[in-house]
């Protein structure tokens, strides 16, 4: 059974009288270890997989299988639950706290975890030696470059060990060869059984990743 499961799945949006059909039709499988990238132009839908994908909303009819657990219908406390537990997220603004050093903001997820803090730790140390940042741990993140703060995100996103990491454009907010350096790490993250999913519009970034998955009005036309 694929990792990530899609069959004849919809997405409508009511805004004001105006009824927006996100998604039509979409049937899909992701298999272990696998690095897509999914691309599209604005308004195609990308953005509204990436939140079903990352459990973040549910689809209007159709079925959505992760790890197999039927996520079509799940409550916001389950789909809470597969998140935290599955689910690694690297968004383009990176999202970290400022006031947090390094080793706080790689922390912050397990702690929602129930995890020691011992464990906590050990395990944030691991992830941020994973992406080679162990000299800035007590930097906050406006002492760090963009690229180091991408890698402080990657390590956050791997500390509670997820089966799929997903990756919101995640190098536009970075020069080029930075860029890189960035999309190598996911490539080597999947070559380890890591599953990667990267959402964006840049022919060049999807180029990058082995399978490209490309979304329009809606629907996968490749």
């Amino acid at each position: 059974m694929p990792l990530i499961e899609l069959r004849n799945v919809t997405k409508r949006y009511k805004i004001g009288e105006q009824e927006i059909l996100a998604l039509n039709g979409i049937t899909l499988d992701i298999e272990q270890g696998e690095y897509a990238a999914i691309i599209g132009p604005s308004g195609s839908g990308k953005s509204t997989l990436m939140h079903l994908l990352g459990c973040l909303d549910t689809p209007t009819s159709g079925t959505m299988h992760i790890d197999g657990v039927d996520v079509s219908r799940a409550s916001s406390n389950r789909l809470s639950e597969m998140r935290n537990q599955k689910i690694g997220f690297v968004f383009q603004s990176f999202n970290l706290l400022p006031k947090m050093n390094v080793l706080q903001n790689v922390e912050l997820p397990m702690i929602y975890s129930g995890i020691s803090a011992k464990e906590r730790h050990l395990r944030a140390l691991a992830a941020i030696e994973r992406v080679e940042l162990q000299n800035r741990v007590k930097n906050t993140p406006l002492q760090l470059s963009g690229g180091q703060m991408q890698r402080v995100a990657i390590a956050r996103a791997l500390v509670n060990r997820p089966k799929i990491i997903f990756a919101d454009e995640p190098t536009g907010n970075l020069d080029s060869k930075t860029g890189a350096t960035i999309l190598e790490l996911f490539r080597e993250l999947s070559q380890q059984g890591r599953t990667v999913v990267l959402v964006t519009h840049d022919g060049n970034i999807a180029n990058k990743a082995p399978r490209r998955i490309e979304i329009h009005d809606g629907k996968i036309v490749s």
